[in-house]
């Protein structure tokens, strides 16, 4: 892995902050989530912080779309 990986890694890698500015959420939904397993939203646990990927956000979000009102 080059250096130029692991910083572009870490500039993917988002606070609960950033990726529920991200989700247009709160930053506490995103907790809440997290600890009710609502929805499969991958996070990593690095120490104490929780940090997310900026694609598993984006995937996540695309997998979501929806093209009528159904919601099953």
């Amino acid at each position: 892995m080059t250096i130029e990986s692991i910083l572009q890694a870490n500039r993917d890698l988002l606070d609960e902050r950033a990726a529920a500015a991200v989700l247009d959420v709160a930053p506490g939904t995103l907790s809440v989530w997290r600890s009710t397993g609502r929805y499969n939203l991958p996070f990593l646990k690095v120490g104490r912080k929780v940090r997310y990927r900026r694609g598993d956000l984006l995937a996540w979000l695309e997998a979501r779309t929806r093209e009528s009102g159904a919601t099953a």
